[in-house]
């Protein structure tokens, strides 16, 4: 669901990956969002309003399964 997001956002898809970490010890899941250089832009939005509303859906989501998670965009 992240990869779809973030590839609809940029006009590289290609170069849009997510790397999930294990849980930790809390249980805490961690996606690394990679776009490219020239769509970081897109991604984080003004003011980080376009990153902020990413990683709102990606919580509500985990929170229906009961999950913890963060979403670091890079």
């Amino acid at each position: 669901m992240l990869t779809l997001m973030a590839q609809g956002l940029v006009e590289d898809p290609a170069a849009v990956t997510v790397d999930e970490d294990e849980p930790d010890e809390t249980g805490l899941i961690v996606y690394h969002l990679h776009v490219g250089e020239h769509d970081m832009g897109r991604v984080i939005g003004k003011q980080g309003r376009i990153a902020k509303a990413i990683r709102a859906v990606v919580t509500a989501a985990a929170n229906r399964r009961s999950v913890r998670v963060q979403v670091e965009i890079e």
